[in-house]
Order: C-alpha cells, then sequence, then structure tokens
C-alpha cells in the first residue's frame, strides 16, 4: 500500500531525474559547439594537461570549484522570485541552471578519467548511471501512452480525456 502511494512521487523524482540528463546530453553538444568556435579548445587541453598532474582528490576540486560562482545568481533568481518579478526570476533561475550543467559538463568532460580513479567516485558513477536508466524506464510507460493519446491511436482517446481537451480548449477561448 506504502509503495502505491509513494509510486507518484517517484515518478515525479524520475521526470526530474531525466530532464537532468536530458540536459546534459543535450548541453553537452551545445557546449563542444562552443569550445570549437571560441580559443576554448586550447584551454580545455591545458586544463586537461594541468588535470594530469594533480592527484585523484585535487581533481574532485577542479570538478567542483567552477559551480560555485553561479550560486549566487541562483539566488538572485530565488530573490526576484521572493518579490514576484516572475519573469526575470524564471530567466535568471533558468540561465543559471543551463549554464551550470553546461560547464559541469564541459569540466567533468575534462576530469572524468582522473576522477573514475578514485573508487567510491567510480561507485557513486555507476550508481547514477543504474538510477538514470532506472527512471528511463519508470517513466517510459508513461511516455508512450501520452504519445498515443496525443497521436488518437486507436480507442486509446478516452472521454475522459476528450473532456479535458475540450474543457482546455474553452477556458483558452474564455481567457481571451
Amino acid at each position: 500500500m506504502l509503495r502505491r502511494l509513494l509510486q507518484p512521487i517517484w515518478v515525479l523524482l524520475a521526470v526530474i531525474f531525466l530532464i537532468e540528463a536530458w540536459l546534459w546530453d543535450h548541453l553537452e553538444p551545445i557546449v563542444a559547439w562552443v569550445v570549437a568556435k571560441i580559443p576554448l579548445q586550447s584551454f580545455k587541453h591545458w586544463l586537461a594537461e594541468r588535470v594530469d598532474t594533480l592527484s585523484p582528490a585535487m581533481t574532485l576540486i577542479v570538478f567542483i570549484v567552477p559551480v560555485i560562482p553561479l550560486f549566487p545568481l541562483k539566488l538572485i533568481g530565488f530573490w526576484l522570485l521572493a518579490h514576484e518579478y516572475w519573469l526575470s526570476a524564471a530567466m535568471t533561475i533558468i540561465f543559471a541552471k543551463l549554464v551550470g550543467v553546461g560547464v559541469t559538463a564541459f569540466v567533468f568532460d575534462v576530469t572524468r578519467p582522473k576522477l573514475l580513479e578514485m573508487g567510491w567516485f567510480e561507485r557513486l558513477y555507476e550508481f547514477v548511471m543504474s538510477l538514470r536508466a532506472k527512471a528511463k524506464a519508470m517513466v517510459e510507460p508513461i511516455k508512450q501512452r501520452i504519445a498515443e493519446m496525443l497521436r488518437g491511436n486507436g480507442d486509446r482517446w478516452s472521454s475522459r480525456m476528450l473532456r479535458l481537451i475540450q474543457r482546455f480548449r474553452k477556458s483558452v477561448h474564455e481567457a481571451r
């Protein structure tokens, strides 16, 4: 019974986790493109050479430090949110999130081999990757059902779904 009560929470956490993973996957090529356009490729090479000389523990510091300056930006976003500057707050928080994920992907690409030398980090990395696979497996059937309903395949369009769509359309038209 408890498991059934907690299932929506687990699905929500899985969705959030997959959004983070999706951002990571899709920002990594963008970061690579930026690195190619700006002379960051030479910086990446320089950083990789320096990381090779560091111990794995010092490499962990190199991995964590670049994200710290983004923390005040997130605080500014939350201050804006508290003062009801909704659009500015959302833009600031989203910008900080995207830059944070991009910088983390860039630095992780350089530091990953050294970080994986630490047993605990390797276990944590494998655990996160297995969580990602489980989250994807948990959310996939829901995504399939939503896709089928949106495509209108067969009898998947329940009368309840049609009523929800009609109610939504009506509320949009009334708002005008």
